[in-house]
């Protein structure tokens, strides 16, 4: 529910339905496992039984002669091209060496899909097993073995410190920690380690490629960006980026394991060599086993306050496994170190991590992208600080807080601050009793996030007829921003909705737009619908000053698509100022924004930074986060009995879609603190299935999520908004830890809250 009155505009802070609605209530919407081209063959993928071993050579006999195969690509078809959003590290297929179990060796093209995975079976690798790196600790022993050889001569997009088996670096600094801690009365410190999580989105990972007969590719995937589908297939297969087409059909969810390409490349590369379309969908275990999940992290953490609560000092080191490639665990870490302080005043913080190689799949970005992490950690010390100091979670949140006007550590300034609001909806609503009788196990978590980052753009075409065209190249992954992005245009415009048709993500013809990710589309894609929608209304009102004869300042946009004069009756429909522009004076209405984020994250005349992959990012959203939990005394199982959820994103464009962005935050921030887990075995993880890998089903959800959506208009923001996508996630491991810790007494520094881990707690065997 929102708690501010809503915007007075005919689209904007409208619970509009998702423009999507009907289509995918009627089983209509088109995903990878609906799309079909004439003559299409079916890929499968050989996967490496091995986490370390060089390929000595490839039998494809028995392969090549098995039923249905038209064709099979190694290594050796690929060429020696890499890539990597932050270091070019990653061949399209196992080349020259395998690096994880289940990392692609080989694939193969067939007339259907169960013919292709029976001839993966008969294809003959040899291999010579090398010592594998298990753990981030390993990677950095002396005497670990080497896994990327070259890594030196890998092309990297920032300066990252990259050696051995180090795969990047990055401290910040801000005031004199060293110093400081002599300065407070109170210090808490303590070791945490969180787990990998898995995506688990509904649709695996899949691709259709098609050649055409210039020998240009089309492909569709399940992707979070086609612009990033396009560079990275093109960098690893030595393709002209103008050679590939890079499409989106609908997304069965993303929360970003479908940012960077995994098998697109493959596809791509069977396409080309059978000359045929080919389509290629995981199964549910390869997703698990071959696709990115959420980094493991070990975190330390150390922070120290005055008598009365006032934050001084805070120092946070991680760790970080990286997985057998980079792909964007470098922008993961420095983010999570950015965020490492939390949204406090903390005037002297300094945060470092190490991001290690090993011989497991590449972790990346999931939903929140390493906030969480270092929150469980802060969160649960800002508690303990407060019952050493006499203050209660909110007194002690409030007291140090940041405000509108001050700056993010090392740099970015708030503009707009929400989070004493949050925390106040928050306080009121969980006062009340519960309906049992029972005591609240009460615990409270705030974070905050951020919506502006790199580049994007948008075209708005005002077409024959006065209805609307939006192009952005924004991929909707089931979140929402189609709707969302439309109603920008359909406000800045004042035409009804649905006059304003969405175009599907497509490299050839959508504006850029780096990803659908980091909570950055509403904010940063929606500036230049913004923009290019005013544009077309410039162009509308040139024409309208013609047509009426009068002064542009006479002027005036009307409701439903019309520009008048002021003061007057007399006004003109869209269609009739479209109609002009397309066959007598002036050409087509068109406008067109592109921008990228251009705030700059650090400032160099106050805080050091070394190692930052971003240069450039800012803007924040605010959470405050309560849940009042129940935990069994026989077997330390945690359940959540209600959850409050409050989240300042600016302007809600769609309220309906906030507080579903919200829930769905909450449950998946949920199964993080509580039961996901992926876990290996040796080198081969042992729970790649719904099986066996836990995830909250609706008995675990409480039946009472209570979401508020507080508005603090964000200057820069399209009518004020900011990211909503994430911010609902970040802040609940941080508030179950502390739930239970009221609960039990006992401080838990180990994710996921177990219920074996959460009884030796109360009993005294361990936290």
């Amino acid at each position: 529910m929102s708690l501010d009155a809503p915007f007075a505009g005919s689209t904007v802070g409208k619970p509009v339905a998702k423009v999507d609605s009907l289509e995918k209530v009627r089983g209509q919407a088109q995903y990878i496992a609906d799309l079909y081209r004439p003559g299409m063959l079916h890929g499968a993928i050989l996967a490496s039984p091995h986490p370390h071993a060089r390929i000595l050579g490839y039998d494809l006999t028995a392969a090549l002669a098995a039923p249905g195969v038209v064709a099979i690509v190694t290594g050796d078809d690929v060429g020696d091209g890499r890539m990597g959003a932050f270091i070019k590290d990653e061949h399209a297929i196992a080349r020259g060496k395998v690096m994880y179990v289940g990392e692609p060796v080989a694939a193969v093209a067939a007339r259907t899909e169960a013919e292709a995975r029976a001839a993966c079976r008969l294809i003959e690798v040899r291999y010579e097993e090398l010592p594998a790196v298990l753990s981030p600790e390993d990677g950095l022993a002396e005497d670990a073995p080497i896994l990327h050889e070259h890594l030196a001569d890998y092309i990297k997009v920032f300066d990252a410190g990259s050696q051995g088996n180090l795969c990047s670096r990055t401290r910040l600094e801000e005031g004199n920690v060293d110093t400081a801690w002599d300065q407070c009365d109170v210090i808490v410190e303590g070791e945490y380690t969180t787990q990998a999580q898995a995506h688990v989105s509904m649709e695996p990972c899949g691709a259709l490629a098609e050649v055409d007969a210039n020998g240009r590719v089309t492909l569709w995937s399940a992707n979070q960006s086609v612009f990033r589908v396009q560079a990275n297939v093109c960098e690893s297969l030595g393709l002209p980026m103008s050679q590939l087409r890079s499409l989106t059909p609908r997304v069965g969810a993303g929360f970003g394991n479908k940012m960077e390409p995994h098998i697109q490349p493959i596809c791509v590369a069977l396409a080309i060599k059978a000359q045929r379309p080919v389509k290629m969908i995981l199964s549910r275990e390869e997703d698990f086993e071959m696709v990115r999940a959420r980094h493991p992290f070990k975190v330390w953490m150390k922070t120290g306050a005055r008598a009365d609560g006032t934050l001084v000092a805070r120092e946070c080191r991680v760790l970080l496994d990286c997985g057998a490639f980079a792909d964007d665990s470098p922008g993961v870490m420095g983010y999570a170190l950015l965020m490492s302080g939390g949204p406090y005043r903390i005037p002297h913080m300094r945060a470092s991590g190490q991001l290690v190689y090993t011989n497991k799949l590449r972790f990346g970005a999931f939903r929140g992208f390493g906030n969480p992490q270092v929150l469980f950690a802060g969160e649960q010390q800002i508690d303990q600080i407060a019952e050493k100091v006499g203050l209660d979670a909110f007194a002690m949140r409030r007291k140090n807080m940041l405000r509108e006007g001050d700056t993010w550590f090392v740099g970015p300034k708030i503009a707009s601050n929400g989070l004493a609001r949050c925390l106040d909806v928050v306080e009121q609503a969980a006062s009340t009793p519960r309906a049992d009788g029972r005591p609240r196990n009460f615990g409270l978590a705030v974070s905050a996030h951020i919506s502006g980052l790199l580049g994007t753009g948008a075209i708005v075409r005002m077409l024959e007829d006065g209805t609307i065209s939006l192009n952005t190249g924004a991929t909707d992954i089931g979140q929402g921003s189609d709707t969302v992005l439309a109603q920008i245009c359909a406000e800045e415009l004042k035409v009804p909705l649905d006059r304003v048709a969405v175009a599907s993500p497509d490299t050839d013809g959508s504006p850029y737009n780096w990803g659908t990710t980091a909570s950055r589309v509403t904010y940063t894609t929606g500036r230049a619908v913004k923009a290019a929608a005013r544009a077309v209304v410039d162009k509308a009102m040139d024409h309208a000053a013609e047509m009426l004869e009068c002064p542009i300042e006479d002027l005036e946009l009307r409701e439903g698509g019309r520009i008048g004069r002021k003061g007057a009756n007399t006004d003109l429909t869209f269609a009739q100022i479209s109609g002009r522009a397309h066959w007598a004076a002036g050409g087509p209405i068109v406008g067109a924004n592109t921008l990228v984020f251009d705030e700059p994250t650090h400032d160099p005349k106050r805080a050091i930074a070394l190692g930052l992959p971003f240069p450039r990012i800012g803007v924040f959203s605010f959470a405050a986060m309560g849940v009042d939990v129940d935990v069994d005394p026989v077997s330390g199982q945690v359940s959540v009995h209600e959850a409050w959820s409050a989240a300042d994103v600016g302007r809600a464009i769609n309220p309906r879609l906030v507080e579903v962005q919200l829930h769905g935050g909450f449950v998946q921030g949920l199964g993080y603190a509580l039961v996901e887990e992926m876990v290996w075995d040796g080198a081969r993880l042992a729970n790649p299935s719904l099986m066996d890998y836990k995830v909250p089903t609706m008995r675990d959800v409480p039946d009472a999520i209570h979401t508020y959506i507080i508005e603090d208009p964000e200057p820069s923001g399209p009518f004020g908004a900011k990211g909503a996508g994430e911010i609902g996630l970040n802040p609940v491991v941080g508030a179950v830890a502390n739930a239970v810790a009221q609960a039990t007494g006992a401080r838990h520094h180990h994710l996921p809250l177990s219920g074996e881990r959460v009884l030796n707690g109360m009993t005294g065997a361990g936290g």
